[in-house]
């Protein structure tokens, strides 16, 4: 991220910061302690105010934005010793053929390799979630697996939704449920057994 910083005469002192694509945050601070922050959506468009601070307030969301109250885990900055094994997040649409099933029954680790560590639905996430857990549409299943086997995940997880045929042909046989708690770790299980 750019960062241009300019002497407003008179005024201040403005800084502007480059968004995603052609947006500017804009931030003005005055000689008597005012700040004031602005948007520009584009480079020949006018700036929208959003808001003003006094100093003390610029300075506690200053350290609120610097994480000294809670500091986040930055995705992309995280090293987890995995070996060839990655982390996806994928959200579940409507249409997907695992809508309505169990952990379970949608055997997704026999079928595809990937072990289901999470699933964040809204505000709740479901740690470690037990293979009665039913899949929902909206939920965000957390997976862990190669790369090729994330791939298998997602081809699952279209399976049916363009064919429309319920189910069929999905590569399970009636009464397989395959291992028990293999969809995620569940009860008696970790994360290294998933």
């Amino acid at each position: 991220m750019t960062i241009y910083e300019a002497e407003v005469p008179g005024v201040g002192h403005k800084f502007e910061l480059e968004l995603d694509g052609d947006e500017r945050l804009i931030v003005l601070i005055h000689h008597d302690g005012k700040r004031e922050v602005y948007l520009r959506p584009g480079p020949n468009e006018d700036s929208e105010k959003l808001f003003g601070l006094t100093g003390k307030r610029a300075r506690q969301l200053g350290s609120i934005l610097e994480g000294a109250y809670f500091q986040p885990v930055e995705m992309d900055d995280i090293q987890v010793p995995l070996g060839e094994s990655i982390i996806e997040w994928v959200e579940i649409g409507e249409d997907s053929p695992v809508v309505g099933e169990t952990l379970q029954e949608a055997n997704v680790r026999n079928r595809t390799g990937v072990s289901v560590v999470a699933i964040q639905r809204g505000e709740e996430t479901i740690a470690n979630p037990k293979p009665d857990v039913t899949i929902e549409a909206g939920d965000t299943l957390v997976s862990l697996g190669t790369r090729e086997e994330q791939q298998a995940f997602a081809e699952l997880l279209r399976e049916n939704a363009n064919t429309g045929d319920g189910g069929e042909g999905d590569g399970s046989t009636e009464g397989d449920t395959g291992d028990e708690a293999s969809d995620g770790p569940g009860e008696g299980g970790t994360a290294e057994d998933a």
